[in-house]
């Protein structure tokens, strides 16, 4: 009887997170949202039906003629951000939240592409899992094995879009996510998905030269002194704090030289876009947008100012949205507060499993940060050499993964690939004006790496046309 008992719980698991929950998971309409040709969907795809581990995504389709737009799966990085409230809700989805109701993003990307926002892994945003030791024992191998499952049921759940022209694009961490997923893929002797390309942006792809730019960039943007900048190519270098932070053990060295360095950026400066001002208004709860991140809270966690100085919200995560020209550098105040209203969560078919809110990174993921030690610029390789095509961009205000080591890593891939450049170092444009510098290489410009002018590590919410015009030629496969 107890077999019998297991197994219908696990059959009505299966038809609550898995392949019965296309028509269930559709949105008829988030609150205060304005009305829209498109379909929207979201819900949970179980990865695990044992253990009831499940990803949470929200899918819109093109605005218009979806079934002529390429599927595009986005994935923000942390390790441990929601793609949800980043990338859709923050960045490039259909709706930005202002006060009690949504506004429309006119720089949506899904004016070009179906886009499908995936949580991941579970403990992220609206994912979960029962069993609650999962969140400690996460890593990098565990996440690209659970986003293929993913993948694979969406797709059987969305079987329009299986023979569809598939690409994989995301940021910052997402540096690992996205070409570990895309490898998998590749490897895949059963799956038939027509990937066709990747695009990352300001992507953690070696540690060492990701980090290590950040010192250089911040000297050159003003940022931090020539003393300081000495002190950190000489005695302590980004990677170094980063690297001994992972292994709790900081040198009383490191200790000085990041003291050093978060005394002169301050509070007040937003290292994930430095001409961005930064949210005054006090966060609405004591989380904070992304101090826990690791591998950024190194130049982002500055010394606090005098109890009588105003108080930024977050220094430590771009919070800014686009209207009528105007950006909101308190924005993530907004999307907080929007996703955690019951009736948004609801119409969402949301739940908080374990979660007492949903927060914007993960309070409750103990992702294996030496995972960041593992360079993923050879993946990129291998995937360049079985045929995909690879964008990296960077946002050229972003100190946190800087453009300048962005740039090196392509470059010396190129090498290693014995790749010649088919599009030299200069500037693209946009509305007849600059809107960065690209380059490429290989046949049918098969790797390229182009700047934004004035973007942050989040591009399209500083620079949201701009990240538009990249998205819409990088899927057009057209040269800047």
């Amino acid at each position: 009887m107890g077999i019998i008992i297991g197994w219908v719980m696990l059959i009505q698991i299966w038809f609550k997170f898995g392949e019965c929950s296309k028509e269930g998971d559709r949105i008829a309409r988030l609150p205060g949202q304005p009305s829209v040709s498109f379909q929207q969907f979201s819900g949970y795809i179980s990865v695990d039906v044992f253990q009831n581990r499940n990803l949470f995504y929200y899918f819109v389709e093109a605005h218009t003629d979806p079934a002529s737009k390429p599927l595009v799966l986005w994935l923000n990085g942390g390790p441990g951000c929601s793609s949800v409230g980043a990338g859709a809700f923050l960045e490039h989805g259909p709706f930005r939240p202002k006060g009690d109701v949504l506004i429309h993003n006119e720089f949506s990307w899904n004016t070009v592409a179906n886009i499908l926002y995936l949580e991941s892994p579970a403990g992220v945003g609206f994912s979960f899992s029962a069993n609650t030791t999962f969140y400690s024992t996460v890593n990098d191998k565990i996440t690209a094995q659970d986003n293929l499952i993913f993948l694979e049921q969406w797709l059987e759940n969305f079987p329009k879009y299986k023979n569809r022209d598939f690409y994989i694009t995301g940021e910052s961490y997402a540096g690992h996510y996205v070409p570990q997923l895309a490898r998998l893929i590749v490897q895949s002797k059963q799956l038939n998905i027509k990937l066709k390309a990747i695009a990352i942006g300001n992507p953690l792809l070696e540690f060492n030269t990701d980090f290590n730019s950040r010192g250089d960039y911040l000297w050159s943007h003003g940022v931090i002194s020539d003393a300081t900048h000495k002190l950190v190519n000489t005695v302590c270098s980004s990677s170094q704090i980063v690297r001994e932070e992972i292994n709790r053990n900081v040198s009383a060295a490191c200790s000085e030289v990041n003291e050093l360095v978060t005394q002169e950026i301050s509070d007040f400066v937003n290292v994930y876009s430095v001409n961005l001002d930064v949210c005054l208004s006090p966060p609405t709860n004591s989380q904070p947008a992304a101090a826990g991140r690791l591998h950024f809270h190194s130049l982002a966690s500055a010394q606090r100012p005098n109890q009588s100085d105003p108080k930024p919200a977050s220094a430590a995560l771009p919070q800014f949205s686009e209207d009528n020209g105007k950006i909101d550098v308190c924005i993530f105040n907004e999307v907080d507060a929007y996703l955690n209203r019951v009736d948004v969560q609801k119409a969402l078919h949301a739940i908080l499993d374990n979660v007492f809110r949903w927060n914007l990174c993960s309070n409750i993921l103990e992702y294996d940060l030496t995972n960041l030690l593992t360079p993923t610029i050879y993946t990129v390789g291998s995937l360049v050499r079985s045929g995909i095509r690879v964008l990296i961009y960077s946002g050229d205000q972003d100190a946190v993964i800087p453009f300048i080591g962005s740039r090196t890593l392509v470059n010396k891939l190129a090498k290693v690939l014995r790749l010649n450049a088919t599009l030299p170092y200069s500037p693209w444009f946009h509305k007849h004006q600059v809107g960065g510098w690209a380059q490429a290489f290989g046949d049918k410009n098969i790797l390229s790496f182009a700047t934004i002018r004035g973007a942050a590590h989040q591009a399209p919410y500083t620079s949201p046309e701009r990240s538009l015009a990249l998205f819409t030629a990088f899927l057009a496969g057209s040269s800047l």
